[in-house]
């Protein structure tokens, strides 16, 4: 009995034991799995990849042999700290580690040696609760040894090849929240290079990294509801601008003022601005010369349309500020010059820097909104943004003075039954010069950041109906003009009968 009870015992015994060693044997299997079979262990295995990857790749199985590179997706590499590592994709990415970060591998012992990792996932791995967009077809792992590397003094450079160049794009990594099986896409730590063709990531640690397409962009929605107003604004700016062109030549004077003159000179711009930038959107798939010569008459008119509401401004500053002895032989015919001259020969110099082509707007899954423009992004800086911004700026402090000089006339003849009515008044006359001024268009600066999409909307709504709004702002003052002359004439033919 005793016998029995002590084989049974031992049974239990050996059991047990068999059971705690298949258990260790089975966690030290998972701590050493062979790294290039990493990603298809965490597929399989676990709910959130990205964490595996990160955590298993880094104590994963090197082997004693380096691969030769068969495997499209997966790289190994040795590295020492005496020099950097290089890793080169079939794909053209390539991954510069400086020596820093070898050096930081290494710990103490500086004579060992680490080995570089290099995976190649789908972006599909990746999915983020708060993505303000989505992230290139392809997500680079970078892993070095077995420590964390981080606050790097030198960077490492990732550079992604073939990337459809759009200035919001920007070089990301994967961020593992410490409270949640949740991540998401960060640029905490990295830098964005637009090199030609090519984005260049420069990031102070390793992790997996990627380029965020369009961050900033509009969700599909409201691209669509943008497209929509900015085509009807357009269109219905072709349709004004025109009409007014039509009448001011029926009813052409023999000696026009030089306002009307300068109205009709910018009403003519916005015309052309809008005409070509529908024909631009409409036939934006035309390739070759076709496109070249459509996105060069584009910035033509947008150069000549910025032009003239400058012109306007300093004409409003002769007419408000210098008043008497303000005469300029062939004015006009100077203004003109002025008016179309530096557009035309802006777009000369970018038409043989070959500046010109097809530029894509915004872009998804399931919308490529594409314009026939200025790809280079160093030519729109200077050429639109920055001539903008001068424009802007001269046209500000015009509008400054102008309310300076509206207010001391209101001061001399303030009545206070019409204070009401002169203030709305006061107030509308703003905002039509604001128009003419041009200062709609510094709404481009604003769509950016927090303010991005309602900016977005306004900036489209104004500048699309810039045309509508300019052309009844013109006929608004030529019809007060008008009626305030019939009734002096009226006031006139009462005093002679009298």
């Amino acid at each position: 009995m005793e016998r029995s009870y002590s084989e049974e015992m031992r049974r239990i015994y050996v059991l047990t034991l068999f059971m705690f060693s298949s258990l260790v044997l089975a966690g030290k299997g998972a701590g050493s799995i062979a790294c290039r079979r990493v990603l298809k262990y965490c597929q399989g295995n676990e709910i959130n990849i990205p964490r595996c990857v990160e955590d298993r790749m880094r104590h994963c199985k090197k082997g004693k042999h380096l691969l030769d590179g068969s495997e499209k997706d997966f790289y190994l590499r040795s590295a020492n700290s005496s020099s950097a590592a290089r890793v080169d994709t079939v794909y053209g990415h390539i991954i510069h580690i400086p020596s820093e970060a070898v050096l930081k591998s290494t710990l103490s012992d500086s004579d060992q040696e680490v080995y570089l990792i290099v995976s190649v996932l789908n972006s599909s791995l990746f999915e983020a609760t708060s993505d303000k967009g989505s992230p290139h077809e392809q997500v680079l792992g970078v892993w070095l040894g077995d420590q964390v590397i981080h606050n790097l003094f030198h960077p490492v450079r990732i550079e992604f090849v073939n990337v459809s160049q759009n200035e919001s794009r920007k070089c990301v990594f994967w961020k593992m929240s410490h409270n949640s099986e949740q991540g998401s896409w960060s640029t905490d730590g990295c830098n964005t290079i637009h090199n030609n063709t090519d984005i260049v990531c420069e990031c102070n640690h390793l992790s997996f990294f990627a380029v965020l397409v369009s961050p900033d962009a509009p969700d599909p929605v409201n691209i669509h509801r943008l497209e929509y107003i900015t085509y009807i604004g357009s269109c219905l700016s072709v349709v004004f601008t025109l009409i007014a062109l039509m009448l001011s030549l029926c009813h052409r004077q023999v000696k026009a003022d030089h306002s009307v003159i300068i109205h009709m000179q910018l009403t003519g711009s916005l015309f052309l601005l809008h005409f070509f930038f529908l024909a631009s959107s409409f036939w934006s798939k035309a390739e070759g010369a076709a496109c070249l010569s459509l996105g060069l008459l584009l910035h033509w008119a947008l150069l000549g349309t910025l032009t003239w509401t400058a012109i306007e401004g300093f004409h409003l500053y002769l007419l408000l500020v210098q008043v008497f002895n303000i005469y300029v032989r062939r004015y006009t015919l100077k203004l003109s010059l002025l008016g179309w001259g530096v557009p035309t020969i802006t777009v000369m110099i970018c038409g043989v820097g070959g500046s010109y082509g097809k530029y894509t707007l915004t872009e998804n899954t399931s919308n490529i909104t594409s314009l026939c423009w200025i790809p280079t992004a160093a030519v729109r800086y200077i050429t639109v943004n920055g001539y903008l911004g001068l424009v802007l700026l001269f046209n500000i402090a015009i509008l400054a003075v102008t309310v300076v000089k509206m207010r001391q006339l209101r001061l001399r003849t303030v009545q206070a039954g019409r204070k009401v009515r002169r203030f709305w008044k006061d107030w509308a006359n703003l905002l039509g010069l604001s128009c003419v001024l041009g200062l709609p268009w510094g709404l481009a600066f604003t769509t950016k950041g927090a303010i991005s999409l309602p900016g977005i909307y306004i900036f489209t709504i104004l500048n699309a109906f810039q045309g509508v709004l300019m052309v009844l702002w013109f006929w608004s003052i030529t019809c007060k003009s008008n009626h305030e002359e019939q009734s002096s004439k009226d006031i006139s033919l009462s005093n002679i009968r009298s």
